[in-house]
């Protein structure tokens, strides 16, 4: 098919190699950060005895750990799409969140049953200031840890990344609550220690919930509604469009993808219903940075494509017709 000579094409210029660059980066900084922070707290809470850093220390060691799969995951994701894999491999990366989340769960049970054990049994820690110290490394790694991955993750559009740097921030809150029963020891009240335990143990166990249900709902295709309807206003603000029937979003990874149906003028002729789809691309690519690809589909205003999606009762009849330079649009017939 000929294009449209006003059309305004919109050449795929996928960002994918320099957020996924970008996202290596920020795991492996943080993976030798947290390394660095769990060998300081092991060092001290084997001298000391205290549980309370102990269970701190496994805490920082299960999220240093957590960067191993997400690396693995941005990794994979550099490929190129294939005749198995057609939309790349982005979905690695929502497995490596329910990893993540995983070790977060084993984290929190390991932290919880040494907790226990030593409140059944609390005896003084020694060095309590050295442990105190050695909590405020370890609020000061995470909440280093946590700006970076948070920040990287949202500028991605990686659930994954976000979340882990969230796990950062509420580790560091964590550390604070073992620098607190370490003074609670040093003033003589031994029990303080095994009791900051419980409370890294709680920490820990909101994470889970709170991580998992963003990488969860990734896993399982949901997507921020205010998402889906900044796609169709811009779909119904491109000339010629009559309605918007349908837009579903889904995302692979840190890449979003939308599927939207037009309904257009059904006297148009076939290459001015692929120009008013390749303009409506053309916007939403714009418009919404984090969108990778756009599959738009034309029908007749009024048509049977139209009511079929809009209802989800029937199939909706198109014709494949690729555009050039990415653009792909589907027109009825």
């Amino acid at each position: 098919m000929r294009s449209h000579p006003d059309l305004h094409l919109h050449p795929l210029a996928d960002p994918l190699a320099a957020t996924t660059a970008r996202g290596i980066r920020a795991v492996l900084a943080s993976l030798a950060l947290l390394s660095a922070v769990a060998l300081v707290q092991a060092a001290v809470a084997a001298w000391s005895g205290s549980v309370a850093l102990l269970a701190d220390m496994i805490h920082n060691v299960g999220d240093a750990a957590t960067a191993i799969p997400l690396w693995v995951a941005f990794r994979l994701a550099r490929r190129k799409p294939d005749r198995r894999f057609t939309y790349g491999y982005g979905r690695a990366e929502d497995l490596a969140g329910v990893v993540v989340v995983g070790i977060i769960l084993v984290g929190a049970v390991a932290a919880g049953v040494e907790a226990v054990r030593r409140l059944a049994d609390p005896s003084p820690v020694a060095h309590p200031w050295a442990v105190a110290a050695a909590a405020g490394v370890g609020f000061a790694g995470n909440e280093a840890v946590a700006v970076y991955r948070v920040r990287a993750g949202k500028a991605i559009g990686s659930a994954a990344l976000v979340a882990d740097g969230r796990h950062a921030r509420a580790d560091g809150l964590a550390s604070l609550a073992v620098l607190l029963g370490a003074a609670g020891s040093g003033l003589g009240y031994p029990i303080a220690d095994p009791v900051a335990g419980l409370l890294v143990t709680a920490f820990i166990l909101n994470i889970v919930r709170e991580a998992g249900k963003d990488v969860f709902l990734r896993l399982l295709d949901g997507t921020d509604p205010g998402v889906t309807e900044g796609i169709r206003r811009a779909a119904e603000e491109t000339p010629g469009v009559v309605e918007v029937s349908s837009v579903r979003v889904r995302w692979a990874g840190h890449r979003m993808y939308a599927d939207v149906n037009l309904a257009v003028d059904g006297m148009l002729a076939v290459s001015e219903g692929h120009a008013i789809a390749a303009e409506a691309r053309h916007r939403l690519l714009h418009r919404l940075p984090g969108l990778s690809d756009a599959t738009i589909h034309v029908d007749p205003a009024g048509g049977i494509g139209v009511m079929a999606n809009a209802s989800g009762t029937a199939p909706h009849a198109h014709a494949h017709a690729p555009g050039p330079h990415g653009v792909d649009a589907d027109h009825s017939h």
